[in-house]
Parts: C-alpha cells; structure tokens; sequence
C-alpha cells in the first residue's frame, strides 16, 4: 500500500479491523514501524482485529518484487487482496526531458512493471483458489492528461489498460480488479 502515508494507514486499519492479516510494504523500515505503531494504537486493545505485519522491500526494482511475492506466498500462501499503490512520479516538461529517458524508464519500472510484477507473481494463486481483488492506486491524470506528467501519466494509463484486459480475462475465475484514479497527494 502506499497513496498517500495517510490513506494508506486508514485503508490498513480498516483492513485490520475487519479481522484480516494486513501487509506493509515499502523501503523504508521505520518508516514502516511508525505507520504499524500508529495503526496498531488505533486498533487499541480490541482483540478481534487481525494483525498488522511490515516487510521492508524495494517495489522498484524486480528482485525486491520478487522477494517479496516469494515472502508474502512462503509466509500466507498468497494474498487475498493487493493494493499496487507504490509509486514514482515526476514533474517535468516533455520540451525538459529530451535527454532525461532514465525519467520515463524509472517510473515504468515502479509504477507498471512493479505492479505488474507483484500481480503476476500473486495471481496463479488467486486464480488457484478462484478468488481474489487486486486494486491498482492509478492517477486522475490519465483521465485528464495533466501537463508536465507526460511520464507518470503514461506508467499509470499502461497499468489502466492492462489491468482493463485483466478484468476481462479472470472475470470467470472469480478474481476481481479495480482502478482508482487518485488526485494528485503529496
């Protein structure tokens, strides 16, 4: 999960009080133990909710996604729900960036590819059991073609249009797939 530190820590506690096993995954260790702190506070004392479990990983390059598909299938036997909410995104001019390729190519990797990765690696077990939701956190930007996110924009429409092709293919298996055009978040 990761939209905004804020809506992903309310998703996550939702998650959490229904009862489920919630995952965090991000690079950044503490600050993966504050937003478990923070959401475990407030949970509080009830003991009906499900637990909340950090793994640090980086969802930009493809061992740290494949690490963690591997962890989180070797510890739970794969997922019932992904959010693909990890992002990269860059404000630049298109007239800025004809010597900048490493700009477009860093945000594919993280914004498509790694999502793509992580569904991939997930989805044999989804499809296995014939269930399963995968959320892909998208931008209000492909449905407006915002100026200066040429290469933003441009990751998140390719992982709309796959995850559109998606839908229609495991439409009869029972696994699920949404979008959710986000506005822009610091």
């Amino acid at each position: 999960l990761a939209v905004g530190r804020e809506q992903v820590q309310v998703a996550a506690l939702k998650f959490a009080k229904a009862g489920a096993i919630t995952v965090l995954i991000a690079r950044d260790e503490e600050k993966l133990a504050n937003a478990k702190k923070e959401i475990e506070e407030a949970l509080g004392d009830n003991e009906n909710h499900g637990q909340v479990i950090t793994h640090s990983a980086d969802l930009a390059s493809n061992e740290g996604v494949d690490r963690a598909t591997t962890w989180i299938i070797e510890h739970f036997g794969g997922a019932d729900f992904l959010v693909n909410n990890a992002g990269r995104s860059i404000r630049r001019a298109i007239e800025s960036s004809y010597d900048r390729m490493h700009d477009f190519e860093r945000t594919m990797q993280v914004n498509y590819f790694g999502a793509l990765r992580m569904t991939m690696g997930l989805l044999p077990h989804m499809s296995a059991r014939r269930r399963g939701h995968v959320i892909n956190i998208s931008s209000i930007g492909v449905l407006t073609n915002a100026p200066r996110f040429s290469a933003y924009v441009a990751s998140k429409a390719a992982l709309d249009a796959w995850t559109a092709c998606a839908s229609s293919e495991f439409a009869d298996v029972g696994v699920k797939f949404t979008t959710i055009n986000m506005p822009l978040v610091r």
